[in-house]
């Protein structure tokens, strides 16, 4: 029998654009379903709830909590940035944390997360992979100089002429051809299209795999453009990047050669409505 869901509670939160359907399933009561197919179900816009990913925040005898992310084609990600940081302001405000002050798990480790305000949330990533060497990539003639590197998970960097340039792009068309391009077999990457603005503004575009489209903003994605910004043009931190929803991220990091630790990312996380799934949801 296919299983039904019915009477769930949820929140929806935004984190600069990045939208997420949150559910506390600490009482395992989301476990008779396949979560793959629940993300499918529940990430359809105009069709169900709507979001960018489904976040499900289980126990964790370790940590504050376990949480388990997946994009809205139902593949599961090791790490997304923005919805950790709506995750840390949910359990937050759910009273599943009363320290502003917290870390749950994650594919890619552990999370440390900080409520700086209302709405202001800061994480601390896990240390991402050393940066690669340029990868040069020819698709249909147009040239790309690609810079790699895993932030939680993999991103591609591309670097454009100016703010004009990333603008006009077609992110779409290159973006996809990118995302499955054989370099990154077989997994696939992220693919962020960048313009520095200044020594200490960047202005991000990212197509995000597992979503299959661009999307507002990446938390990973700024992490990876602010730190082969740092690798290549020499930047510092604090840098902040301007997202494709408009809304700024700041991230913090420390460099040693072509090292980085102690990153963090800091925005905005805000919900934006919770509700109950009332009518029976077919998950299938």
């Amino acid at each position: 029998m296919t299983p039904v869901l019915q009477a769930v509670a949820f929140t929806k939160m935004t984190g600069c654009g990045n939208d997420f359907i949150i559910i506390d399933n600490r009482r395992a009561e989301l476990n008779a379903f396949e979560p793959a197919a629940l993300a499918r179900s529940l990430c359809r816009r105009r069709l169900s709830v709507g979001a960018d990913g489904l976040i499900l925040i289980e126990t964790d005898p370790e940590v504050d909590f376990r949480w388990r992310f997946f994009n809205c084609d139902g593949s599961e990600a090791e790490m997304c940035g923005n919805g950790a940081r709506c995750a840390a302001r949910y359990a937050f405000l759910k009273g599943i944390v009363t320290a502003r002050r917290l870390s749950f798990r994650t594919l890619a480790g552990i999370i440390r997360g900080e409520i700086l305000s209302d709405s202001r949330v800061k994480v601390r990533m896990t240390s991402p992979l050393p940066c690669s060497a340029p990868l040069a990539l020819t698709i249909d003639g147009e040239a790309f100089s690609c810079h790699s590197i895993d932030t939680g998970v993999p991103h591609a960097v591309v670097f454009l002429e100016d703010a004009e340039r990333l603008r006009a792009f077609d992110l779409d068309c290159w973006g996809r051809a990118l995302r499955r391009h054989a370099a990154f077999a077989p997994q696939g990457t992220n693919v962020d299209f960048v313009a520095v603005l200044d020594s200490g503004n960047l202005a991000v575009r990212t197509y995000e795999r597992g979503v299959e489209q661009e999307t507002l903003a990446c938390g990973t994605g700024a992490i990876a453009a602010a730190l082969i910004a740092s690798n290549r043009h020499g930047l510092g931190s604090p840098l902040r990047v301007t997202t494709s929803g408009g809304e700024v991220l700041t991230i913090h990091f420390q460099r040693t050669a072509d090292r980085f630790t102690e990153v963090y990312l800091e925005g905005e996380a805000k919900v934006v409505y919770e509700g109950q799934l009332g009518d029976p949801l077919t998950v299938d």
